[in-house]
């Protein structure tokens, strides 16, 4: 329990000292992680040119309340809703599309949770320990690769589309045109790895820095 304790004390900290830190990283990296699949789509295939939210949106707390099925199998449905979808049009139809479901959002917002927290220990940490500065540097090392990971791994990984006739594969294999099945499947399963090791690794960094920081040992460096 002392080792759990220090290290919310020292999330608590960080996020107090760094509430700015914390928020501009994690809405950064939000946005990117549903921006950057639309733009690596708009440069491989075409520009996108077409943006609507579900308009069956206003609906859901109706249907989460008294809707067919038993609740579970509602939140089951809801889990899965598309929110927002980005697509560019073809000669034969739509060309691709990119659609954000709530799992995704939810994906989307622990990455940046999880990234904001790492940043605001990183510099919170920084400034208390300034001697320790090649330690300081793999800190911030191991944050950019997360941020990097959470943005090109993540957000272009294991995401919605439609158009490409599988209900889930990467972006990135969406941006090339003739893929087999069997890549696809390939590529939407080490999508799904990575993300797992990202966020694994995350946790472990963040949880590493919270300790280090929730630490009474750690005093404010002499000027």
């Amino acid at each position: 329990m002392h080792e759990v304790r220090r290290v919310l004390a020292g999330i608590g900290q960080a996020l107090r000292a760094r509430w700015g830190i914390f928020a501009s990283v994690g809405v950064g990296v939000l946005v990117l992680d549903v921006l950057v699949p639309v733009l690596v789509l708009s440069i491989a295939r075409k520009p996108v040119d077409y943006f609507m939210i579900n308009p069956w949106l206003p609906n859901l707390p109706g249907y989460l309340a008294s809707g067919k099925g038993s609740l579970v199998e509602r939140l089951g449905r809801a889990w899965e809703l598309a929110l927002f979808w980005f697509s560019a049009n073809g000669i034969f139809g739509i060309d691709w599309g990119f659609a954000v479901s709530a799992a995704d959002l939810a994906r989307f917002a622990l990455m940046a949770t999880l990234i904001g927290t790492y940043f605001a220990l990183w510099v919170h940490r920084r400034d208390r320990t300034g001697g320790a500065r090649w330690r300081v540097s793999v800190g911030r090392q191991g944050g950019v690769l997360g941020a990097v990971g959470s943005v090109f791994g993540l957000a272009s990984g294991g995401c919605t589309v439609m158009g490409c006739g599988a209900p889930v594969i990467p972006v990135v294999g969406l941006a090339f045109v003739g893929l087999s099945s069997t890549t696809l499947t390939l590529f939407a399963q080490v999508s799904t790895y990575a993300t797992v090791a990202v966020i694994t690794g995350l946790v472990a960094g963040v949880l590493y820095l919270a300790w280090r920081v929730g630490s009474a040992s750690e005093k404010p460096s002499a000027p």
